[in-house]
């Protein structure tokens, strides 16, 4: 396929968009890799810069945030091409890869991966457009899952699955892609945010709030008159005067009324 890869589905994976010369000669660039179930490709954070052209096998592409929160981001599998960004930008990695079967794969160094593209603008012309329909498709994602209730997003998340990554059988769709219900429910929060954790139980009672009809925002919390007093003057509201009697003073009793002042008795 030529032309950049425009108008192709973003599942469409990097190979089977280039012509076979030019995905040949890529190929031989790298070295064979292979990697077992559950094994680490690519790791976040970490300094390399090689390129894997991925020929067999499934890859889950997650990212984890400071606190442990980790989404999946995305599904990888043959034909496909990960760790590209490290390698155009010499920035550190900013995902984790990880098997989920058998992978076997091409490791490319970045300064061979980089020079081919300079000798193939074809080829990288290709590679933007896959970069381009990964986004779209990444944004089309978030936007659908924003307008839908937690059930709708994991239904539509299976049916995205079952279309991309499914098998027909005699007894249904069956998805060719080794998945935890962990890992499914992490590929609903790397779209969906707090709703699908809120779908696994993890969102916490106590801290949870009325949410406005048709905003999906919680109201503005309201202060009581006393309490905005408080914040404004820093003094307690009265409801009602107070005797106060100085035990130092020769003065007569007086009170203390709602507006600051003391009036004798």
């Amino acid at each position: 396929m030529t032309a950049g890869g425009d108008g192709l589905d973003d599942r469409v994976p990097f190979l089977a968009r280039l012509e076979g010369g030019e995905r040949q000669a890529l190929l031989a660039l790298g070295s064979p890799m292979t990697y077992a179930p559950r094994q680490a490709l690519l790791r976040e954070h970490e300094p390399s810069a090689h390129v894997l052209l991925l020929l067999t096998g499934w890859t889950k592409v997650t990212a984890a945030a400071p606190n442990g929160y980790e989404a999946l981001l995305a599904l990888r599998g043959p034909g496909d091409i990960v760790g590209e960004f490290a390698a155009l930008t010499s920035k550190p990695r900013s995902a984790h890869v990880t098997a989920l079967e058998e992978v076997r794969a091409v490791a490319v160094e970045p300064a061979r991966f980089t020079e081919f593209l300079r000798s193939a603008p074809q080829v990288s012309m290709t590679l933007l457009a896959l970069a381009s329909d990964r986004t779209r498709a990444a944004d089309r994602r978030r936007l659908e899952f924003a307008s839908m209730t937690v059930r709708e997003r994991f239904a539509s998340l299976l049916l995205e699955l079952a279309r991309g990554f499914g098998q027909r059988t005699t007894d249904g769709v069956e998805l060719q892609v080794p998945l935890s219900k962990q890992e499914l429910a992490g590929f609903g929060r790397g779209f969906a945010g707090d709703g699908a954790a809120a779908a696994e139980g993890t969102a916490r009672p106590g801290r949870r709030r009325h949410r406005t009809p048709g905003t999906g925002r919680a109201p503005p919390r309201r202060a009581a008159p006393d309490r905005r007093r408080r914040a404004l003057t820093g003094r307690r509201a009265l409801s009602r005067p107070v005797l106060c009697k100085h035990r130092h003073s020769p003065r007569a009793p007086s009170v203390l009324t709602p507006g600051g002042t003391r009036a004798p008795l």
